[in-house]
């Protein structure tokens, strides 16, 4: 929301519901502390990969990245994720013939991706269970977003902070704040995505961005192109993420003109969308998967991959190998 850039007005006359919230928050938490809520334990480690404001902060591209290195470190990851944007809360597998309607964009996309298996669930504690339940092999879990879900104990958090900072500070909905600011010293390790301004004494920091620059086209995977050939024609760029900008400015560094077109994150698009004058659009992985049939204008599919320095794979193990499970 633009009124969480600024402590403008509006956010002013929200700051009272605010801290509201965030006393509510604080209750909850202190629940879990004293034992008067209990999260739920799991027989493997778990690790939690979340942010602090609303929005996507790049969760998802870490924690791709995350099941991937792990796997190649001998380990066998599975995923869980509430599944935002699908059209109920219940625990699914996410698999083959899977939409995104019916289990979200960003499982889907870890499933197709990841090589792991991925599961949903509103319960991110019961989704995990199902899970190993399903894979027994599974000897860590990850969790896509998930900081402020108490419900299942964690071993590791990590928290992603994107370029956006913390905007105005303030705790929703005068701000994108989900929790106190205080929360960020707190975690096991700190991810910063196109952030080199934030420092936190006493807790790790890796820096990660995005990087790809080959796309596919949509229906037809097999077809890739280089950004030199897409050059002179007229293009249109789309995104519905947490930040559509960052994919926007990613196609400008690979020297692309094109006009841009910013949606809500997990926008649901129809064939109303894409009333476009162009030759070719230009859009997302995520954002892709909800594209289908929905226009006769060729989609060009950008993916990306994260790149994460130093290396936090072998930092999580280590925490990990040192901690009874969750």
């Amino acid at each position: 929301m633009q009124c969480w850039q600024q402590r403008g007005l509006l956010a002013r006359v929200l700051l009272p519901v605010g801290w509201l919230f965030f006393a509510l928050v604080r209750l909850r938490r202190l629940a879990y502390q004293r034992g008067w809520l209990r999260s739920k334990r799991l027989p493997v480690p778990v690790i939690v990969i979340g942010n602090l404001v609303v929005g996507g902060a790049g969760k998802t591209p870490l924690t791709l990245w995350l099941a991937q290195h792990m796997r190649s470190l001998g380990r066998k990851p599975g995923i869980v994720s509430r599944g935002y944007g699908r059209t109920d809360d219940t625990i699914q597998k996410v698999g083959a013939g899977r939409t995104a309607s019916e289990v979200g964009d960003e499982p889907l996309l870890l499933a197709q991706r990841s090589g792991c298996p991925v599961f949903v669930g509103a319960d991110r504690g019961a989704a995990a269970a199902a899970l190993l339940g399903d894979h027994p092999e599974c000897d860590v879990i990850l969790c896509d977003d998930g900081l402020q879900h108490l419900q299942m104990a964690r071993d590791v958090e990590i928290l992603v902070m994107d370029r956006r900072g913390l905007m105005n500070g303030w705790p929703l909905p005068a701000g994108p704040l989900r929790e106190p600011v205080e929360r960020v010293s707190r975690v096991d390790a700190l991810v910063l995505h196109n952030n080199d301004q934030v420092r936190v004494d006493g807790v790790p920091t890796f820096q990660m961005h995005l990087a790809g620059s080959c796309f596919y086209r949509l229906n037809a995977p097999e077809e890739c192109l280089l950004p030199a050939a897409l050059q002179g024609l007229r293009l249109a760029a789309f995104a519905g993420i947490g930040e559509p900008q960052r994919f926007f400015d990613h196609l400008t560094a690979l020297g692309l003109s094109f006009e841009s077109h910013a949606f809500l994150d997990h926008h649901r698009y129809t064939r109303a969308d894409f009333s476009f004058t162009v030759d070719a659009l230009l859009t997302t992985e995520k954002d892709a998967l909800k594209c289908e049939g929905l226009t006769d204008v060729p989609i060009w599919v950008l993916p990306v991959e994260a790149v994460v320095e130093p290396d936090l794979a072998h930092f999580v193990l280590e925490k990990i190998d040192g901690c009874t499970p969750a």
